[in-house]
């Protein structure tokens, strides 16, 4: 057994192999040079190799040992051919040493390519991800992908495959499916084109890496800015939405990650480029929404980021509530900053009507209320999403008062500067006089913020003051002998009466808030002293506050 177990070679960090170096050496021009040279260096008999790039790693160095320890046959299958080919060029085992050559024997069985299934393709092209590399530089890779694409063209309108569709569908899930080509009737069952919305290759590609996907987009000219395809655009988005799914269903460490978002960037730029080429036309604001969401767990890039949110804040006023609430990727439940950069872009866009500006202006305010609850939430947050909106684009600011409102009731720890300041986005003078009235009566908004409500409401809440009877009579005199200057001088009278009524309402509310504060001071007082000194037998009841 040592005769057949001289000598050992370390793969890939990962485990170490004994094997013969005769019989490797017989099959492999490559392993022969290196264990030469090995055995000049060292002079030992019993010495090893290391090898930190091979193949498919310990899996791709067992299937050569059972091909050079079985006199140079193995069994091959779509399964394990492009890994066999893959480390035949990697090892030199040409036909230079060896009849019986693994090279030659992985070239017949390739030649038979475009004869395969769809599903033998398939599998082939899959078995390449964890060597992808040395497939791409060996040229399997493009031969597996064009017959990809050759199975995809048989069976599809090649023109709708390649070229931008003219389709005008707004969901991110649709895509028309393929025109059966001539040939489609020795179509198997299995790949002929369904009747579900999304084109009929759609999930089984998805299986592939994402390396893979690269590659087909690179051989189709439409990988990054060149994707003017709406049909592969739709593809890709697909595919991310499943890569996504797949993402959720394990737990990925921090390095994980990061890996993830360096293989899917460039898909993710892709498939945005691709949106953005087509634009609003095609996708509608929740579709819009949608892929954000999708692409932005993939790492991708500034530059199409802001050209998405570009997109999707030109269209804001078609936007609901939900669209709006897109998980945060901070401490914050929701990502603020992304709606407060969707504002602005919606505020500069060219051609914003009053009307949009309105309907966005009641969209943000019931956002502004649906995100209030969140401790995480910081004033200047609020402040930058309700200040990003012009004073025009608010008929009302009730909303805002609300949203405010719930905000003080989620942070009571507040100081008195941070509560005057978070009113600072209210217009006084548009607030509803219901929503005017309970402000002055809450208890969080500061004093001061509520006289200037009030002072703002002026014609709304001072009721006409009636004139004494002699008034009257003497107005009605004037009037009738039609003195101009009387008639000023009597609504300069009654300007003034205003005006102390206001000055009179207010002292009102200030008073009110003085002896409020001295009745609890009092209660609080009468309280402790009665559990000081009462006792069981003598107990007397508190009196009774009217």
């Amino acid at each position: 057994m040592s005769q057949l177990s001289d000598f050992q070679i370390h793969i890939n960090g990962q485990q170490t192999f004994f094997v013969n170096e005769e019989i490797l050496s017989t099959y492999s021009g490559r392993l022969k040079k290196i264990i030469k040279q090995e055995r000049r260096r060292n002079q030992i008999k019993n010495s090893g190799i290391e090898i930190d790039d091979f193949p498919g790693g310990p899996d791709g160095f067992e299937l050569i040992s059972r091909f050079c320890y079985n006199n140079g046959r193995i069994t091959t299958t779509v399964s394990n051919v492009s890994l066999l080919h893959c480390c035949a060029v990697y090892l030199g085992m040409t036909e230079k040493l060896s009849t019986c050559n693994l090279l030659q024997q992985t070239q017949v069985f390739l030649d038979g390519l475009f004869e395969w299934s769809w599903k033998d393709i398939l599998v082939c092209l899959k078995s390449c991800g964890s060597f992808c590399n040395y497939a791409d530089s060996s040229g399997l890779l493009d031969k597996l992908i064009c017959a990809l694409l050759a199975k995809i063209a048989q069976n599809s309108d090649i023109s709708s495959f390649i070229a931008a569709s003219s389709s005008t569908s707004s969901s991110p899930e649709t895509a028309s499916g393929f025109r059966p080509s001539s040939s489609y009737k020795n179509t198997p069952e299995s790949i002929k084109p369904s009747s579900s919305s999304r084109a009929w290759w759609f999930d089984d590609v998805a299986i592939l890496p994402p390396k893979i996907i690269e590659k087909l987009f690179q051989s189709l000219g439409a990988y990054g800015a060149d994707n003017n395809s709406l049909i592969l655009t739709r593809f890709l988005l697909h595919y991310l939405k499943v890569s996504a799914q797949r993402k959720a269903n394990y737990n990925h460490t921090s390095s994980a990650a990061v890996n993830s978002k360096c293989e899917f960037g460039g898909l993710a730029d892709t498939a945005v480029h691709g949106i953005i080429f087509v634009g609003r036309k095609t996708f509608s604001c929740r579709a819009l929404f949608w892929v954000l969401r999708i692409v932005s767990g993939f790492g991708l890039s500034k530059e199409y980021r802001l050209g998405l949110e570009r997109l999707i804040g030109g269209m804001l006023d078609e936007a609901t509530l939900d669209d709006l609430l897109v998980s945060g990727h901070d401490r914050g439940v929701y990502d603020v900053n992304l709606v407060i950069r969707l504002i602005r872009v919606f505020v500069k866009s060219e051609g914003v009507s009053v009307q949009k500006l309105k309907i966005a202006g009641r969209l943000i305010d019931k956002y502004l209320g649906e995100i209030s609850p969140d401790q995480n939430l910081k004033i200047s947050k609020f402040l930058g999403v309700a200040e990003s909106l012009p004073d025009s684009a608010r008929d009302c600011f009730d909303g805002a008062y609300r949203a405010i409102d719930i905000y003080l009731e989620s942070h009571p720890s507040l100081s008195f500067e941070e509560r005057s300041r978070l009113c600072r986005c209210l217009n006084y003078e548009k607030l509803s006089l219901g929503a005017c009235k309970e402000l002055a009566k809450n208890p969080k908004i500061p004093p001061r913020v509520a006289m200037q409500a009030l002072m703002s409401q002026q014609s709304k809440i001072t009721p006409p003051t009636p004139r004494p009877k002699q008034q009257c009579v003497n107005y009605e005199m004037i009037v009738y002998k039609g003195d101009a200057d009387d008639e000023e001088s009597l609504a300069e009278e009654g300007k003034m009466e205003e005006t102390l009524n206001l000055q009179r309402m207010q002292w009102r509310v200030v008073e009110l808030e003085k002896l409020c504060r001295q009745m609890k001071g009092q209660m609080s007082r009468m309280v402790k002293h009665n559990h000081v000194l009462a006792t069981p037998t003598h107990a007397r009841p508190l009196p009774r506050l009217c």
